[in-house]
């Protein structure tokens, strides 16, 4: 593999790591809703699955006025967090706590593409491609809409729901609760 010597070069590495991402996480979805309890976090999830779809198509766009053939690059913290979703499902009873657990790792997911999305969309700022960069802050934008969504679904229903699940376990005296820990973007 070539070494990446250079901000274009880097921006496309970017663009091939977020694509992999987004196509990770359109297996991924389906099966987070499926596993979820709560009504509200199902549709979340159905929601963003069609917003993930969108931002294929988006990312698609990007190569395309790249010159460039629209190919991922593995994704390998994509895939770790996505292994990490499956081992809540496997790990938890279907209550709130697997909720809990479910919103807590696609905040994890949302904080990642984030990250992504900005940087990415700032070296294509940085390498005058405003066009590219206009796409990329609208994803951007919708991730950080996604993680709120997550963030008030934990907090005005999920994470009290669980920490009762938990008190009420003889397993544990001590109560925990997971997701809606996201600072305010």
């Amino acid at each position: 593999m070539a070494k990446v010597t250079n901000m274009e070069a880097l921006f496309l590495d970017e663009i091939q790591d977020l694509y992999d991402a987004e196509k990770q996480l359109t297996k991924a979805l389906p099966k987070m809703a499926k596993a979820a309890n709560s009504e509200e976090l199902r549709q979340a999830f159905e929601d963003h699955l069609e917003q993930t779809k969108g931002h294929v198509e988006r990312l698609e766009q990007v190569f395309e006025a790249l010159g460039e053939k629209a190919r991922g690059k593995k994704c390998a913290a994509m895939a770790g967090l996505v292994k990490e979703g499956e081992d809540i499902v496997d790990s938890t009873e279907e209550t709130a706590v697997r909720d809990a657990g479910l919103i807590a790792g696609a905040q994890k997911v949302e904080h990642y593409e984030i990250a992504g999305y900005g940087s990415a969309r700032t070296h294509a700022q940085r390498l005058g491609h405003s066009k590219i960069a206009n796409l990329l802050e609208k994803t951007l934008s919708e991730e950080k809409q996604a993680d709120q969504i997550l963030n008030e679904i934990a907090e005005t229903m999920v994470n009290e729901e669980a920490a009762e699940t938990s008190q009420g376990s003889a397993s544990s005296g001590k109560t925990r609760s997971a997701g809606g820990n996201s600072p305010r973007h």
